[in-house]
């Protein structure tokens, strides 16, 4: 019932999104040395093998907000009780979880190198956003028929790449896809190799210092799922597949 309470509200205008500009207040306990021991531990009783990226003050009290291996959720100062879940702020009608996760995206955006982007911009861009992308994935390669429209909309387009098929097979040999992606980010001119690739021709196999696994993993910690997936200057997750109509109408709204 309260679900439905919830979608009615969103689709009345009450703004379940929000601008990363915005802050929401951090209401819960101060994060101390113990208390980031005690929040691995009950991250690690569920899993030794889960990454713990972040731990800040929840925006209730009584929780810490946790950032772990691409998810958000919310441990109990006694580390007894995990809430996993959109927190909304009702007295400021939005997505707490959402303002957080777009902090933490745009921060761990901007230490990613130009040098490790395959970038297609116009002259003087208005906005940039960042995709995930795939070269075999058939959403990836219709947004990418749309780059033109993008930049003459005023939009630069950042490739950082996301292998589907993930970096290794259980039998730890490289995918293909990884090894695709490897070729285009080492070919000679890489936005030649990534436009040919997207169009079905494979690029001519090299390989070189790359940061494919890295981008890789960086989207698995950022929660990315699939592709593509376009992130905002401001951190806030744009969509897959989207027009250039949409995706301008979302960077306006956006501020």
């Amino acid at each position: 019932m309260l679900k439905k309470l919830l979608l009615a509200a969103c689709v009345a205008g009450f703004a379940c999104g929000v601008s990363a500009a915005e802050s929401v207040a951090s209401v819960g306990p101060a994060v101390t040395p113990a208390a980031e021991k005690m929040v691995q531990q009950a991250i690690h009783s569920l899993s030794a093998k889960v990454r713990v990226d972040s731990i800040q003050p929840a925006p209730m009290p009584g929780f810490y907000q946790v950032i772990a291996s691409g998810q958000l959720v919310y441990i109990s100062a006694d580390g007894k009780y995990l809430l996993n879940g959109d927190l909304v702020d009702l007295g400021r009608h939005e997505s707490a979880s959402d303002a957080a996760w777009a902090r933490f995206r745009k921060d761990e955006l901007a230490k990613v190198p130009a040098s490790a982007r395959i970038v297609y911009a116009p002259a003087n861009p208005k906005y940039t956003v960042t995709v995930f992308t795939d070269v075999t994935c058939g959403f990836c390669r219709a947004l990418h028929e749309e780059v033109a429209a993008f930049n003459k909309a005023g939009i630069a387009v950042e490739y950082l790449a996301w292998p589907r098929e993930g970096v290794t097979t259980t039998a730890g040999r490289p995918t293909p896809t990884y090894t695709e992606m490897v070729s285009v980010w080492c070919a000679a001119d890489p936005k030649a190799a990534l436009t040919a690739a997207k169009q079905g021709h494979a690029p001519k196999q090299a390989s070189c210092g790359n940061p494919v696994k890295d981008e890789f993993d960086l989207g698995v910690k950022l929660g990315v799922s699939g592709t593509p997936t376009i992130f905002g200057p401001d951190g806030r997750t744009l969509g897959g597949y989207v027009t250039p109509e949409q995706l301008l109408k979302a960077l306006q709204q956006g501020g």
